[in-house]
């Protein structure tokens, strides 16, 4: 093997080696996250239950869904207590007064339940995105400031090994600077995964969901995106949508694609509920090399001089391993949300997905701030 290249594969190995990057410190003694739960409509609730069911540095204390038969289906699949049960958030923040509240409403829920928790002095953690129009999403902020309290967006892309592995590259300058992003984010869609009804009922509604697959997956990309330019506003944003499957989407695309550009950078986001496999991976190519995600927890690299090696990323250090880790340092540490999961972050990635959604209802690409003059706004009310 050349020397160069035995050089830069010891280099990477090293970069990417597994670590214990976990604190050995045992948790069991400490204090659990007191939480809880709004709205059960979203599909990712089956999955927040099953991921603390079993953990002790968390406690859920009510969930709040106006639906009871929906809260019943929920309590007999994971043996809640039925006393978790209330109708309204406010009533339940009353009742509980919990340290945090996971929102898991349709995406045009999100405003009205941060309101509500502002008006609590109560931080949340919603599931991606932030909100379904750059209009809702700083009403979200401006709720969150006058109450100082930390509005947390949550992705399973965040937890990623390799997302992180291809930040660390860019930021350590090991790629140069970038010049071409590529996101892949789909599945066969809603139906064909066969999501809860409720679920599939609002992603089906521009209104709830915002669009399709340009805001289910679309910001995936638009996220992941912000993140790795340090949360800087594209020059111009192009939105592309189709409809392959109208009998099932009848209202909202399934198929939709956005070019976002920069002074020095292009970024592609593929956003589809139209693929036959599901997908979730990020293409990086700097001025001097690239990295390429596999899955969760490899990367593709090539760097100078060398060939292209597929290694294990190394483990990520908590709290920005884990979602409830994260939660429970920002609630209970004080720390300061950033990176993909954080507020700053995700008003771009709005700002992103409305100006696409915008772009596509006119054929036109949208610059910058151009989006939100009226032959563009977007038609999703803004009440709630």
């Amino acid at each position: 093997m050349p020397r160069a290249r035995l050089a830069i594969l010891i280099f990477a190995l090293t970069l990417f080696a597994p670590s214990d990057a976990r604190s050995q410190t045992s948790v069991s003694d400490a204090k659990p996250l007191r939480v809880a739960m709004a709205g059960l409509t979203h599909g990712h609730a089956s999955g927040l239950l099953q991921h603390i069911k079993n953990r002790h540095d968390v406690e859920l204390v009510g969930i709040a869904e106006p639906d009871k038969t929906l809260f019943d289906r929920y309590a007999k699949d994971y043996n809640l207590d039925p006393k978790l049960y209330h109708a309204e958030l406010d009533e339940l923040l009353t009742a509980t007064h919990p340290q945090a509240v996971l929102i898991y409403t349709t995406t045009f829920g999100h405003r009205q339940a941060v309101e509500i928790c502002a008006r609590h002095k109560t931080p949340a953690m919603m599931e991606k995105p932030l909100a379904v129009s750059n209009e809702a999403a700083q009403a979200i902020a401006a709720a969150a400031h006058a109450a100082n309290i930390p509005v947390v967006v949550n992705y399973e892309t965040t937890w990623y090994r390799s997302n992180r592995a291809a930040f660390d590259l860019v930021h350590e300058h090991k790629i140069g600077e970038i010049r071409k992003v590529v996101v892949h984010d789909g599945h066969p869609g809603p139906q064909k995964i066969h999501v809860q009804p409720e679920f599939f009922a609002w992603l089906n509604d521009p209104k709830l969901n915002g669009a399709g697959a340009l805001f289910d997956f679309g910001c995936y990309g638009a996220d992941l995106m912000t993140w790795l330019m340090d949360n800087t506003e594209p020059n111009s944003v192009t939105g592309i949508t189709q409809h392959f499957q109208p009998d099932i989407y009848t209202q909202v695309d399934d198929e939709g694609t956005i070019v976002v550009t920069y002074p020095h950078a292009q970024a592609i986001f593929q956003a589809s509920w139209n693929w036959p496999f599901d997908r979730k991976d990020l293409e990086v190519y700097g001025a001097t090399g690239y990295a390429i995600t596999v899955k969760r927890d490899d990367i593709r690299v090539r760097l100078p001089n060398s060939e292209e090696e597929l290694v294990a990323a190394k483990p990520i250090p908590p709290p920005y391993d884990d979602s409830i880790d994260y939660l429970r340092a920002v609630v209970i540490d004080g720390m300061k949300p950033d990176g993909p999961s954080s507020l700053e972050t995700n008003l771009v990635v709005t700002e992103i997905l409305d100006a696409a959604r915008a772009s596509a209802s006119s054929g036109k690409r949208v610059r910058a701030g151009i989006y939100m003059e009226a032959d563009l706004r977007p038609t999703t009310p803004a009440s709630h």
